[in-house]
Order: structure tokens, then sequence, then C-alpha cells
């Protein structure tokens, strides 16, 4: 098990975002939180299968219609629980 700590950059912010990344996360049985910063960003955190991870945030460069992602920084550490 694994944890991802997410900064998540562009037009993330009133499309939905935040909606779209809990609905692909209970797809692939992540758990976690997610939020809006007030610099626009979106911060996400994920815990569960590194590879289905990995999936998870393929489908979060891609987002919702309307959304356009710039950038996304990941850290990785080990599952907290």
């Amino acid at each position: 098990m694994k944890r991802v700590h997410l900064y998540i950059s562009g037009r993330v912010q009133g499309v939905f975002f935040r909606a779209f990344t809990k609905e692909r996360a209970e797809i692939y049985g992540i758990k976690g939180w997610v939020k809006n910063l007030y610099d626009v960003r979106v911060e996400v955190v994920g815990e569960g299968d590194e590879e289905l991870l990995k999936e998870w945030i393929k489908d979060l460069w891609k987002g919702p219609p309307g959304a356009r992602v710039d950038n996304i920084e990941e850290i990785w550490e080990e599952a907290k629980g």
C-alpha cells in the first residue's frame, strides 16, 4: 500500500474536478480526500495499491470536461492508514 499527495494546477476549480477525483478514486478503491486551495490548485491525498494509484493519476491528468491540468506534483510515501 502506498500514499500519494498531489498538488494539481491548471483549470481545476469550478469544473467539478473534486467530484471527478472522488468518483475515480471509488472506481479504483482508493481512500483519501481532495480540497481546493486558495492559490487555485487542488490538493489530493490518496492511499491504495501503487499500480491503481498510478492509473488514477493518469485519469486525473485528463480530468472532467472543462478542466485543463497543467501540472501534477506527486509526493509518494508509505500508506499511513
